[in-house]
């Protein structure tokens, strides 16, 4: 038995079952076999149906196509359809087969035709059938028109077409509004209605032969009635089709007023003009004013605000111009601008009042609008005054000229109404400064304020044609008030803009541009004491003092060349400076302004090589000294090329065409610098460290000796490489190594050329094939010798640094 299983205690008992018991259980097995192989037969199936579908290819299901009307829109446009074709029949037996029929016949057709087809529509109605009866009540009112029309043709021929269309219009107008609310759910009858009432008054007007303001009259008092309707019925097709017609034909209506306004030629035509504009902007301000209150709908202040503020700034605009086009023709020529913006400035102190906010805001904006179109009228002043003195650079010291602005317009004329645009900046500027309450606004228009009646001063003296000398103390004096203002961009923008339109002024007389300099020098020191202002006025006094050092050179009579020496002093000072500002916000604008000075000084001696070497020398300096200090090292690479670039320039004006002059001063240097950096980091790649020192020298004398027919400059230039190449293995690096070797090689093959050549001369034809194919033998042969010994250099050159 096996291990583990326990005998049987007794010994009848027995673990083999009955027969019967075995038979029982071998059927179970059996059916259990069955039933597991039927249930793997079905999967079998399900999996190769499966594969079958999978290889077939997939069809899209079958989808209906979209729909893209629905019924009801497909009934509309039916219905549409039918009421045209039914109108166009009806105009052409009414054109064209008119003259069949009698009187009596007309007549009967169709006024039977036109009250049956305008009765219809009840009884569609009582039915239902709505779209139906629009489309019927449409056609009715066509019907309407060719009555009208017919009845002029056989009973009014001889009265006025246009004036015959006016009252059949305002009939047809009356019968439809009262045809549509007796009906009462159509849509239709309505807004045609209004429609039609668009075209009475003007049709009138054009009847009557009235002037352009008879026409404007109409088409204002139109507008005014579909004004009135919009804002009073709640029926939106009726509202969208008044609010269409008061903003169309309150723009015909006011473009005609504007153009009368404009082109008045007397007061009592600007005065008619200026009625129909106030009739508009009553309008426009009822109109607005009506939109604000809470019987207008709930929620109007919060989603009509902007189309509240736009109407109100239209109709503040429109006031405006109706003022101004009454001031203007009282007033002489040039005054127009001016006069608008008079009634501008009235319109913003009528805000004040009691009104509701949007309105207040619209009529607000509306005159910061005309202001700011008068201020940018007043920009050419501006601009030929500040820009003009710029002409003085060209002709300096050719004689002061005779009044201001004579010196502003040395080459750009005089802008017209010169005055004129002075006093609307000065207007403007007190407005800014007065009238801006708000605590948000008030720094900005303050600001403004400034701004404006600094470009007022500025043009003052050319306005008033004031002597030249008045005018140049005049702006001297402006400058130390922008300088001592407590505002600090006044200072820091004004003051030195001032400065320079002082300055170019000042370039029509020697001793006026000596003068002003000085004095703008010693007024932009004394300010620049200020912390707060030392960034700006710093800067704008070492400017000034360049173009004093120029102008002391050229008063002495020195060439350009000499005058780049005294231009140096600004550098110098400016770097004084900047060591005594130290880590001050100021520093970096003092040393840009200086380095600028030193390339204007550079600039001048370009033509001169021995002072441009000079120049050149003492701008070194100049950055040697800044990079003293610790926070300006990297200054000392711009001394370096400072002084490289002396020196060779120096050379070239000796006429020194030996490279190693000019290569040699650049690399001994580089190398100190290469041996300071390895000791520093010992990681540094010598390639980094020596190679641009040791390329700079090897590479143009290489250059140099390979055209070079004596044998002096090979033989020193060979054994300086080879000493090069001797360190480079001895320190094992790579650079040199690398470089030294190859300079000396090539060397050595210049130098072995000739003989090259002679010994190849004397070979005979078949040598140098025959020569080649034994090279490429004997390479073949020991291929692979040759290739770990090139790895075995190329890892010796890799080890090396």
């Amino acid at each position: 038995m096996p291990h583990g299983v326990t005998r049987t205690t007794l010994r009848a008992m027995t673990s083999s079952p009955s027969p019967a018991e075995e038979l029982r259980l071998l059927d179970a097995e059996l059916w259990q076999l069955d039933a597991r192989r039927a249930q793997l037969l079905a999967r079998r199936a399900w999996l190769l149906a499966a594969l079958q579908q999978a290889s077939q290819p997939t069809r899209p299901p079958r989808t209906a196509p979209p729909v893209e009307a629905s019924a009801p829109r497909v009934q509309n446009v039916l219905l549409l359809l039918g009421g045209v074709l039914l109108t166009i029949a009806a105009v052409a037996f009414t054109l064209v087969s008119w003259g069949h029929l009698g009187i009596a016949g007309r007549s009967l057709v169709l006024g039977s035709l036109t009250l049956a087809v305008l009765a219809a529509p009840v009884a569609l109605l009582r039915r239902g059938l709505r779209s139906t009866a629009e489309s019927v009540a449409g056609l009715g009112l066509a019907l309407t028109v060719l009555d009208a029309y017919a009845l002029h043709e056989v009973a009014l021929a001889s009265v006025d077409g246009t004036g015959y269309a006016a009252a059949a219009s305002a009939v047809l107008a009356a019968l439809w509004a009262a045809y549509g609310r007796a009906l009462g759910t159509l849509r239709l009858p309505l807004p045609a209605a209004l429609l039609a009432a668009q075209l009475p008054l003007p049709l009138w007007a054009f009847a009557t032969d009235a002037e352009l303001y008879g026409v404007a009259a109409a088409l204002l008092v139109t507008a005014a009635l579909d004004a009135v309707v919009a804002l009073g019925v709640t029926v939106r097709p009726v509202r969208i089709t008044a609010a269409v017609g008061a903003y169309g034909l309150g723009g015909g209506g006011v473009l005609t007023a504007g153009w009368l306004s404009w082109t008045a030629s007397g007061p009592s035509a600007a005065a008619r003009a200026a009625a129909l504009l106030i009739l508009a902007a009553a309008v426009a301000l009822g109109a607005s004013w009506r939109l604000t209150r809470p019987a207008a709908g709930p929620g109007v202040a919060r989603d009509l605000a902007a189309l509240v503020v736009g109407t109100a700034l239209t109709g503040g605009l429109l006031l405006v111009i109706a003022g101004g086009g009454v001031l203007r023709a009282s007033l002489p020529a040039g005054w127009a601008v001016p006069a608008h913006l008079a009634c501008g400035v009235a319109l913003s102190a009528a805000v004040r009042g009691r009104l509701p906010e949007p309105v207040r805001q619209g009529l607000f904006r509306a005159s910061a609008a005309v202001q700011a179109l008068a201020v940018l009228w007043a920009v050419p002043l501006v601009v030929v005054t500040a820009c003009g003195p710029l002409g003085w650079v060209e002709r300096p010291w050719t004689g002061a000229p005779s009044d201001a602005r004579a010196a502003v317009t040395v080459h750009t004329p005089w802008p017209p109404y010169g005055t004129q645009a002075l006093v609307v900046l000065v207007v403007v500027a007190v407005v800014l400064a007065l009238a801006v309450r708000h605590e948000t606004w008030r720094p900005r228009a303050l600001t403004g304020a400034l701004g404006l009646a600094w470009a007022a001063g500025v043009a003052l003296p050319a306005v008033l044609e004031l002597p030249y000398t008045v005018t140049l103390l005049f702006l001297g004096a402006l400058v130390a008030v922008a300088v001592f203002l407590p505002v600090p961009w006044t200072a820091a923008v004004l003051a030195p803009a001032t400065s320079l339109h002082l300055a170019l002024l000042s370039l029509a007389t020697r001793s006026a541009t000596l003068t002003v300099s000085s004095a703008l020098i010693a007024l932009f020191v004394t300010a620049a004491a200020r912390p707060r202002l030392t960034p700006v006025l710093a800067p704008a006094a070492l400017a000034h003092a360049v173009v004093l050092a120029c102008a002391t050179g050229a008063a002495a009579g020195w060439q350009p060349q000499h005058t780049a020496v005294l231009v140096l002093v600004v550098p110098v000072a400016a770097a004084l400076l900047a060591a005594r500002l130290g880590a001050s916000p100021a520093t970096v604008p003092v040393e840009v302004t200086g380095a600028v000075a030193g390339l204007l000084a550079v600039g001048l001696t370009v033509v001169d090589p021995p002072m441009l070497a000079l120049v050149l020398g003492l701008g070194g300096v100049i950055a040697a000294g800044t990079a003293v200090r610790a926070d300006r090292r990297p200054v000392g690479w711009a001394a370096a090329v400072l002084f490289v670039l002396a020196a060779w320039v120096r050379l070239a004006a000796w006429d020194v065409t030996v490279p190693e002059a000019y290569t040699v001063p650049v690399t001994v240097p580089a190398l100190l610098v290469g041996v300071r950096l390895r000791r520093r980091e010992p990681r540094t790649s010598s390639w980094t460290a020596y190679g641009p020192g040791l390329a700079a020298t090897l590479v143009p004398s290489l250059l140099a000796a390979w055209g070079d027919p004596q044998w002096t400059r090979p033989l020193l230039l060979g054994a300086a490489a080879l000493l090069v190449t001797l360190l480079g293995a001895r320190h094992r690096l790579q650079a040199p190594l690398v470089l030294g070797g190859s300079v000396l090689v090539l060397d050595a093959l210049h130098e072995l050329a000739p003989y090259l050549v002679q010994v190849a001369d004397a070979l005979p034809r078949w040598a140098p094939p025959a020569l080649a194919g034994l090279l490429l033998l004997a390479v073949g042969a020991t291929y692979e010798r040759r290739i770990r010994d090139v790895r075995r250099a190329r890892e010796v050159l890799g080890r090396m640094s």
